[in-house]
């Protein structure tokens, strides 16, 4: 299955294009610009670096979520209005699972954090490829209770990967001690073509009108939304 990855979910824009188990592209910024502003040019790069027609492309995935808000709806529009125009179906892909195949744990278990703002992260855990825990925006304290109770005897450690690394190591340093492990700074960030791979091994089509954001909790917007209209209904 030959695809084309869009991520900006997170600080990071990222693209891919992978053949199978092929990496044929893949690219990622983190600049001033809006993601709105890289994007398309990337992915229109994509496509000449690698050699590819995007008529050729099977399937176009996108990371959905969790993440930013704004950048996770940049990142599945521009995907569903690429589906949409070239008939091709989409791959949804969870952001907290494509970070955690975004490094190299060796025997140690993987508990991928995204920062979720007002002191909460979103976070699972994995093990040699297993999910041991469901995504979840929670605070890093009862984060780091629940990934305690889950990890198996065997693992060596915890290693922490993703944007609220730098914001939480602090406290999770305190309070898992030795267990802690932290990728490097330049490897902290889900990798496009990590991203493209595990679509390709899940395989799960979708049309492009069924692609959607995965928020863990509702957006701000949301919230406002359903305030003005219960002020409205008083």
């Amino acid at each position: 299955m030959r695809l084309l990855l869009i991520d900006t979910s997170g600080p990071v824009c990222g693209v891919a294009v992978t053949d199978e188990d092929r990496v044929l592209y893949e690219a990622v910024t983190q600049n001033r610009n809006t993601h709105s502003t890289n994007l398309m040019p990337m992915v229109e790069e994509a496509f000449r670096s690698a050699g590819v027609k995007p008529e050729e492309i099977d399937a176009i995935a996108a990371v959905v979520g969790p993440g930013s808000f704004t950048g996770v709806r940049i990142g599945v529009a521009t995907a569903k209005g690429l589906a949409h125009g070239s008939g091709k179906p989409c791959i949804a892909v969870d952001a907290l699972e494509a970070l955690s195949r975004s490094v190299e744990p060796g025997n140690m278990a993987v508990c991928p954090i995204q920062d979720a703002r007002a002191g909460q992260v979103y976070g699972a855990a994995f093990y040699r490829g297993e999910r041991l825990m469901q995504d979840e925006a929670l605070k890093i304290g009862l984060f780091l209770d629940k990934v305690t109770g889950l990890i198996p005897p065997e693992a060596e450690g915890l290693l922490f990967t993703g944007d609220g690394v730098p914001v939480c190591r602090e406290v999770i340093q305190e309070r898992m001690g030795e267990k802690a492990r932290f990728a490097p700074p330049a490897f902290c960030f889900l990798r496009p073509a990590a991203a493209a791979l595990l679509a390709a091994e899940k395989g799960e089509l979708t049309d492009y009108l069924s692609l959607k954001e995965y928020y863990l909790r509702p957006p701000k917007a949301d919230k406002n939304k359903k305030l003005l209209e219960a002020m409205e209904h008083e």
